[in-house]
């Protein structure tokens, strides 16, 4: 348990930061997975509107420190590759 001043005011802030980041995550987790519902039912148009409206929410996960830099990197690469092999067919 916290004890000190300091430490208890860290306390409060993490849980602050806590619900801040969950819902940064929950709503990243949100757009990928219209891209990737869009990429389910075949639609090319979609999937591809959907990747462009989620890969800056993805960056903005990256500069508030939720995501790390590379994981989004891979996960857009992965995402965009999907969705260009669906636009080829």
């Amino acid at each position: 348990m916290a004890n000190t001043p300091q430490s208890k005011k860290r306390a409060r802030q993490n849980e602050t930061r806590n619900e801040i980041n969950r819902a940064r995550r929950s709503r990243i987790r949100t757009f990928v997975r219209k891209v990737e519902e869009a990429i389910a039912s075949g639609n090319a148009e979609a999937a591809k509107a959907a990747l462009l409206a989620a890969e800056p929410e993805m960056a903005r996960g990256v500069t508030k420190g939720v995501l790390h830099k590379n994981t989004v990197s891979r996960k857009v690469s992965r995402l965009s590759a999907r969705v260009k092999a669906l636009s080829a067919n």
